[in-house]
């Protein structure tokens, strides 16, 4: 895993500052503390920042043919790479390294653009097709690393992150009000926006393609799940998706430096460990504790789950003074505000993991594919609700409407009697109804990000209702939240996170599966918890979901309400009150202290929003 950048002038005739490719990748320091590259081709410049995974002598870039004819530059891995080596040598292709860098040179030779459909990785990659004069860049199928880019005064400027886009220009771009209201609402920014103006973030499963002076967007990756034409039985579905754990784990494993695995007390990580306990034993197990006085701290069922898995257990305390004061330079870490309880904790694990390991697995991707979230149980059983008559709908909502608290109630009888299918999803994925979040903004908005989920309706044709909100949640909340701060807080120490639970071929096998494979009789996640009996002992499959820090982090964040960070919302010199009213604000603050209403998430968003700005302004950065 490494950091890449580039820039390219879109007419042709301008010479690329080589200057400016060493200060975009000297941003990036802690993605590639090992090597660094630089390539120039007149108006294109490639630069380069490598962690040292595998083919440690041999992987340097960017990398070319031995014609020098294709240049990359890559950031992830190739999990598949062998076998793609193979077919390339078959076909007459001659390699120069080990490394999986050299597999996309030459299969880009072989089949062009077509070639990100033979990879099986996570990856932010770039291409120069010397003889044409033709860019590529382009992102992994699931969206696990991020490719960041801006078109500014006749150049194209990318990179890993935003740092490296912005240094191109020595931009100061101001907030994308737009993309502030997509945040507040659901707690990241989807991919196509940032939160800088001018600054766009490839979605997953898409590419830039430039050439004559023209940059498009493409999708490259436009799987269209299909229910199997007979669905497998319960025993061969359990079997099938056993071996496709398998098969990603042992793929995951590869490398040349030391792995370990970020362990919770719950079924996904303990499933991993599981199995990677195929491969070797005694693997360092990393777990986030938070003190004796939270019921909900994982330090002792996970300790639980090492010993019985032959980990070796490696324990991390974080209290509430670090949680407050590292916010902000985690959320520095972040570039783009990302409201989830779980990013404090997941910064100081992977601190404390890269003391042992260059590479960590992590247990990410099944409550996704499999229906793991209470919010699946609404999905999937919402046309019973739509059903009703009306006038039951409409006396029970108003029923809900009067309960204090209770928003995820509130907000399921809001949106599961929505007819159009994005909107209803729209609202379902949503932390506030739009007139409580329009209402926070000083200038009228009305953003849709339904706009930007169309281009997924013809992928969602032949889903099921729970199948085409997971295809979003693959597609948007997933990528752009959860797998963008988990590599993010890696690199930031400069860790390679891994998610073997996202391969392709688990991911296509989960979305041509019925829904009744993942909810059953009100029980989530039903087919992988199958498979979790096949290893996991009783007292592991029988613990409460506790999420990775939700319910410990949301009560610091409560019984902070009346200290610092009310300041932040209840001062009117904050920085966000350029663009937010503070009167909205404080009602909300107010609301939730009162115990009217259950705004935690919201203003924890807010919080987030203010701290980075705090941040940006202080690198002088807008």
């Amino acid at each position: 895993m490494c950091g890449i950048c580039g820039q390219l002038s879109l007419s042709g005739s301008e010479p690329v500052d080589p200057e400016t490719i060493r200060r975009m990748a000297r941003t990036m320091f802690h993605r590639g503390p090992d090597d660094e590259g630089y390539f120039f081709d007149g108006a294109l410049g490639f630069g380069f920042r490598r962690l040292s995974i595998i083919d440690l002598a041999g992987g340097h870039q960017p990398m070319s043919d031995a014609e020098e004819t294709v240049w990359t530059v890559f950031n992830g891995e190739i999990y598949n790479f062998k076998e793609i080596r193979m077919e390339l040598e078959y076909r007459g292709h001659k390699f120069r390294t080990n490394s999986d860098t050299e597999i996309i040179i030459h299969g880009y030779k072989e089949w062009g653009a077509e070639v990100f459909n033979h990879l099986n990785g996570m990856f932010g990659v770039a291409i120069w097709d010397v003889k044409t004069k033709k860019l590529i860049v382009a992102r992994d199928a699931m969206g696990i690393k991020m490719i960041y880019y801006q078109i500014a005064n006749g150049k194209l400027s990318f990179g890993s992150e935003v740092r490296p886009v912005l240094a191109a220009e020595n931009s100061k771009p101001g907030v994308d009000a737009n993309a502030l209201n997509l945040f507040l609402q659901f707690r990241y920014t989807p991919s196509p926006l940032t939160i800088f103006q001018g600054v766009r973030k490839l979605a997953p499963g898409t590419m830039l393609v430039v050439e004559n002076g023209n940059c498009r967007e493409e999708r490259w990756y436009d799987f269209t799940p299909e229910s199997f034409a007979k669905q497998p039985s319960e025993t061969d579905a359990v079997g099938q998706l056993l071996e496709l754990y398998r098969g990603a784990i042992k793929r995951h494993l590869l490398a040349d430096v030391p792995v370990g695995i970020l362990l919770s007390g719950g079924l996904d990580s303990g499933l991993l460990l599981a199995l990677m306990n195929e491969h070797g034993r005694d693997w360092p197990a990393y777990t986030i504790g938070y003190g004796k006085s939270f019921a909900d701290d994982e330090l002792a069922d996970a300790a639980e789950s090492a010993k019985l898995l032959g980990a070796k257990h490696i324990a991390v305390r974080l209290d509430q003074n670090e949680f407050v004061n590292a916010l902000p330079r985690i959320v520095g870490s972040l570039e783009e505000p990302v409201a989830a309880s779980s990013i404090v904790p997941m910064y100081f694990v992977c601190q404390r993991a890269r003391q042992d390991v260059k590479v960590v697995l992590i247990g990410q991707g099944p409550d996704e594919l499999f229906g793991g979230y209470k919010r699946h149980l609404g999905v999937h059983y919402g046309s019973l609700w739509r059903n009703l008559p009306r006038g039951i709908q409409s006396a029970a909502g108003q029923i809900v409407s009067k309960l204090p608290r209770n928003e995820t109630l509130k907000r399921a009888v809001r949106s599961l009697g929505i007819e159009n299918r994005l909107t209803r999803y729209q609202n379902i994925f949503s932390l506030a109804p739009d007139g409580i979040v329009n209402g926070l903004f000083r200038e009228p908005q009305n953003p849709e990000l339904v706009n930007y989920w169309e281009s997924l309706l013809p992928q969602m044709k032949n889903t099921d209702e729970l199948g085409g909100f997971q295809l979003l949640e693959i597609r948007s909340s997933l990528p752009d939240e959860l797998l963008m701060y988990a590599d993010k807080l890696s690199m930031a120490h400069s860790l390679e996170a891994r998610v073997p639970y996202l391969d392709r071929t688990v991911v296509e096998f989960a979305q041509r599966l019925d829904s009744h494979f993942k909810v059953r009789r009100g029980e989530r996640k039903w087919l992988h918890r199958r498979v979790c009996e096949k290893f996991l002992p009783r007292q592991v499959l029988k613990r409460k979901k506790r999420g990775f820090a939700v319910n410990v982090v949301d009560a610091w964040f409560q019984s902070l309400a009346k200290g610092k960070i009310t300041e932040l919302l209840l001062d009117e010199s904050s920085l966000m009150f350029s663009l937010l009213n503070p009167a909205p604000v404080k009602k909300l603050l107010e609301d939730h202290q009162s115990k009217r209403q259950d705004n935690h998430k919201l203003l924890f968003s807010l919080v987030m929003f203010e701290q980075w700005l705090r941040g940006i302004r202080s690198q002088s950065l807008i």
